[in-house]
């Protein structure tokens, strides 16, 4: 075909640096033929071949929404308010570094791995370290971790796919942090799902003007009769039915989409409703809350990893799966230390702005500073490098993987014999384009 327009949403998620050279040769030879290639992508080799950029911003949310740059890649380069173009022109300094000690580091050991293209691999997994499993589309990552590591846990070594599994004595919960929405209805939303939410109740009880009118915590819940609109039952707009059409919302005429009854919204902090607090975005709710250490804490938290200008009340039926993933580290970091869980996050930085990545990895730094096992599955280089083991899989995909080809630190990953990940990274580092 020839004058076709191909649009296309991120379609190296989930590829390997290699796989996605090879997309992108794809697209060329489209282009050639005539066709136009319109993408929404965050990698950085794509959006090096563009030959019109357009890039917007300059933040996310209420802080996006412009046009910055519109035309050759040297655009963006030289625009000031361009984070995309601040991340292509200098290098992305490591979060950390320096890898972790692996001396006298407790190892899980899984022998004989027998799954999917597994057959009768060996492995180790560091404890209370920071481990990316790497390797081609198909190669394995996910049948290692999901279900033979995973499931050795849960099992407690009482049999599967493996002939044995030392080293989990203690290990007791797996916490998987994907990018599922929160909730499935617009009830569910961030401050609930961190446990923030009680907090703020609670506060909001305690205050004078709550006190007087006997209002106790409840009473400042969408979910609950006595503080809620009776009109919407909370949910700040009204179901209209369209019969032969989609059902259509509109704000509700008796609240005027503030969820709460008038009473409950006389109440009040620092001039802020219990529905002000919902619209306010996290930058703002701490700087409000900063003299509420257990609520401010886990605003910090919510800005650290690029979520300053998420609102407290949002939907989480419209987060989008970046989002979800990073509010569910959050959540594990408000807990206490956990030493006996182990986190496995299935490529996180899909989805994220090249900016964003070193704020998800200093949160799972965090995370692993506290005791916590963490593993990632992930192709992204930038995370890759953060690691201190990494184990590769290969060197294909399907039957052609399952093989283990390394594992140890990262820079000795660099070259490793029949590893298409230590492959490119040599290449990268022979042009002159490294940026690990």
């Amino acid at each position: 075909l020839s004058g076709v327009l191909y649009v296309l949403d991120e379609p190296t998620i989930g590829l390997h640096p290699t796989d996605t050279d090879i997309l992108l040769g794809a697209l060329a030879r489209l282009q050639l033929r005539g066709n136009g290639v319109l993408m929404v992508e965050h990698d950085e080799a794509t959006l090096r071949t563009a030959d019109v950029l357009v890039d917007m911003g300059p933040g996310a949310g209420r802080e996006g929404g412009e046009v910055l740059v519109a035309g050759p890649l040297s655009d963006a380069l030289e625009h000031p308010d361009s984070l995309t173009g601040a991340c292509l022109r200098d290098p992305r300094p490591p979060v950390r570094d320096t890898p972790r000690p692996l001396e006298e580091v407790p190892f899980v050991t899984l022998k004989g791995v027998q799954h999917h293209n597994l057959e009768g691999v060996d492995v180790r997994i560091p404890r209370g370290r920071l481990t990316v499993v790497s390797g081609v589309s198909g190669s394995g990552k996910s049948s290692l971790v999901h279900d033979v590591l995973a499931r050795a846990i849960d099992a407690k070594r009482g049999g599967g796919t493996w002939e044995s599994a030392e080293g989990l004595e203690g290990l007791e919960r797996v916490v998987r942090v994907d990018d599922k929405p929160i909730g499935k209805n617009p009830r569910s939303i961030p401050a609930t799902y961190i446990g923030v939410w009680s907090a703020i109740r609670t506060l909001f009880a305690r205050l004078p003007e709550a006190r007087l009118r006997g209002f106790t915590a409840s009473r400042f819940s969408f979910n609950v009769k006595e503080g809620r609109c009776d009109a919407c039952a909370g949910q700040g707009e009204v179901k209209l039915e369209m019969s032969f059409l989609p059902d259509a919302y509109t704000p509700c005429d008796t609240c005027g989409g503030r969820r709460f009854n008038a009473a409950t919204l006389q109440v009040t902090y620092d001039g802020h409703s219990i529905h002000d607090v919902l619209e306010l975005p996290v930058r703002d709710a701490l700087t409000l809350f900063e003299r509420v250490p257990k609520i401010q804490r886990a605003m910090q938290l919510l800005d650290d990893v690029g979520l300053g200008y998420l609102q407290l009340g949002q939907p989480s039926t419209t987060l989008s799966g970046g989002e979800a993933q990073r509010i569910k580290l959050v959540s594990q970091l408000i807990g206490r230390k956990r030493p006996d869980t182990l986190v496995v996050l299935d490529e996180p930085s899909i989805g994220l702005h090249m900016a964003d990545v070193p704020k998800l990895l200093a949160v799972v730094h965090r995370l692993v500073d506290a005791g916590t096992t963490v593993v990632v599955i992930e192709h992204n280089v930038d995370v890759i490098r953060e690691a201190d083991w990494v184990i590769d899989l290969g060197p294909g995909g399907g039957p052609e993987g399952g093989r283990v080809l390394f594992e140890g630190a990262f820079e000795q990953l660099v070259g490793a014999e029949g590893s298409r990940t230590g492959a490119w990274l040599a290449r990268q580092m022979s042009q002159g384009e490294e940026r690990i």
